[in-house]
């Protein structure tokens, strides 16, 4: 039986029909792998696996406290960003729900699998993607859930904040609940001047949504957490779900990768170097690029990419099932300046 996969990373596919792992564009994940910390930490984890996980995650919410510093009580981790969108989701059982397009598809598949109605904002190519003031009128009293994805993905924009917290005042007014995904706020130039952990206890109508996997390459481990102010939302989502949703190891992998300060720093400032170099070799190609903020970008080609690549060995993320955008945009990850060579090499040869 075919599973028609929503997401990039499919690299167990391409080994099972090649023989061979990929060099994987199509998921947005830290070039550098996993941080020894962590391996060390999943490692030795393996020998208390025979115990039931810690089910209220006790010494990782602690520690995302002290990180974050966000209360502990303010704090639910899942299994990976993905399980806490669902599980808001079926927690709060919208019946109408704003989102914007394109978005990560997450979002409306959980929407949609609680039977919710979806409205899809558009944002325009012409316009860069970004958001702008007419979502303030977007947002209607009829508005019970409103998921926000800053940077966005696929296109790696950010909203000015301004406009962020006007949205947050026009949903408190409306008594509509808000979702912002700030999974790749890491990757920003200023995380800090971006993120709305700082408004939680302004707004406890707001779930702000975070995850291991991309920073700290941990895609394989799934762990993600929830930070909101209203603790009673927090415990309702958390039995939304199936109890013990984070494993003993991903509990252990998160504590080991908080205390990965050093790699953190090593794969901002890779990203940091790594983005507009890789953009203008993009650009050079002929290709549209938007101008993303994050560790993958978006651009356009009327030449079909997936096959050649795939054919060289490489995956890139074919955006045509985002809402919003067709077959002619793509997003790749930025990886280290030898496999960005690589991949920029290989769309000259495809593109002639």
């Amino acid at each position: 039986m075919m599973h028609e996969l929503v997401h990039g990373g499919d690299w167990a596919g391409f080994a099972a029909d090649q023989g061979y792992l990929p060099l994987d564009f199509s998921a947005n994940i830290s070039p550098l792998g996993v941080p020894q910390g962590v391996q060390r930490a999943l490692r030795e984890a393996a020998a208390q696996a025979d115990r039931y996980p810690d089910p209220l995650c006790r010494a990782l919410r602690r520690a995302i406290s002290e990180r974050e510093s966000v209360p502990a009580a303010h704090i639910l981790c899942g299994n990976g960003a993905a399980d806490l969108i669902f599980r808001a989701v079926l927690a709060l059982r919208p019946k109408r729900a704003l989102v914007t397009a394109p978005a990560f598809a997450e979002y409306a598949a959980a929407l949609e699998r609680a039977g919710c109605a979806v409205t899809h904002h558009p944002l325009r190519a012409e316009d860069g993607f970004h958001l702008r003031e007419d979502f303030l009128e977007a947002v209607t009293p009829e508005t019970d859930l409103v998921f926000l994805c800053e940077p966005n993905n696929p296109t790696g924009v950010t909203t000015d904040r301004p406009l962020l917290l006007r949205i947050l005042e026009r949903c408190r007014e409306t008594g509509a609940r808000v979702v912002v995904d700030e999974c790749f706020n890491d990757f920003l130039d200023d995380p800090a001047a971006h993120t709305l952990k700082g408004v939680l206890d302004c707004f406890p109508g707001m779930l702000l949504l975070k995850a291991f996997t991309k920073l700290y390459g941990m895609a394989g481990v799934r762990l993600g957490y929830a930070l909101c102010a209203d603790t009673a939302f927090l415990e309702q989502m958390r039995l939304a779900g199936q109890t013990w949703e984070v494993s003993s190891l991903a509990q252990a992998a998160g504590l080991a990768a908080l205390e990965e300060t050093e790699y953190v720093r090593t794969v901002r400032a890779l990203i940091a170097e790594e983005r507009p170099w890789f953009a203008e070799q993009l650009g050079k190609l002929g290709l549209r690029v938007i101008p993303g903020e994050a560790n993958y970008l978006l651009f356009q080609s009327e030449t079909p990419l997936c096959e050649p690549l795939r054919q060289r060995g490489i995956l890139l993320r074919s955006c045509g099932n985002y809402v919003g955008l067709d077959d002619t945009w793509y997003r790749t990850a930025v990886r280290t300046r030898e496999e960005n060579q690589r991949l920029a090499a290989a769309l000259k040869e495809v593109l002639g």
